[in-house]
């Protein structure tokens, strides 16, 4: 096996991965899953200054919990089953609110403010038109010009004459005072 072969194979997995990332709300799902963690560690994690500890343990830490797992499985979501974004996005903005009071205050904040912008990065997410492949040679991006059309460019439009006023009907004249919607 040569050098060339092995990284030949590393270009064509980060492309292929830069395919699969750009089809999906990938930093969307990263931020919300990002989110989901400090929320549901944070109720159950403790913290070391010297020889104190501070536990940060609330009465609603199995509350906690449920919000950090469905955080990081809408995450997910995001990931693998693009199709639901928009719902995955608008249920990480409902959780990441519903962990300020049950909490911590989100997750110290972090996983609120974390949550938050994954859920509308995901909910504004829309994938990017196909792109068409013409089997043509290359352009330089102008529109072939075909005789016809360029009749019509040589003519030019019309002037508006001066003095010229055009006489339309009104609408009690026309067909006897109806109009022709109705």
């Amino acid at each position: 096996m040569s050098a060339e072969s092995t990284a030949s194979r590393g270009a064509q997995i980060r492309q292929r991965f830069r395919t699969w990332r750009g089809d999906r709300p990938f930093w969307a799902g990263l931020f919300t899953m990002l989110g989901g963690v400090p929320i549901a560690y944070l109720p159950y994690g403790d913290m070391r200054l010297g020889n104190v500890t501070l536990a940060m343990a609330t009465t609603a830490g199995a509350g906690a919990l449920i919000i950090g797992v469905l955080l990081i499985t809408l995450g997910l979501t995001m990931w693998f089953q693009p199709i639901v974004r928009v719902f995955a996005g608008v249920a990480a903005i409902i959780l990441a609110l519903v962990s300020l009071p049950v909490s911590n205050f989100g997750g110290l904040v972090i996983g609120f403010l974390f949550s938050l912008i994954g859920g509308a990065m995901s909910a504004s997410w829309a994938p990017a038109p196909p792109i068409e492949e013409t089997s043509d040679a290359e352009h330089d991006g102008q529109p072939e010009a075909t005789g016809e059309t360029e009749a019509v460019l040589a003519t030019g439009v019309p002037e508006q004459r001066e003095g010229e006023q055009q006489m339309t009907e009104t609408t009690i004249d026309a067909n006897g005072g109806r109009n022709s919607a109705g």
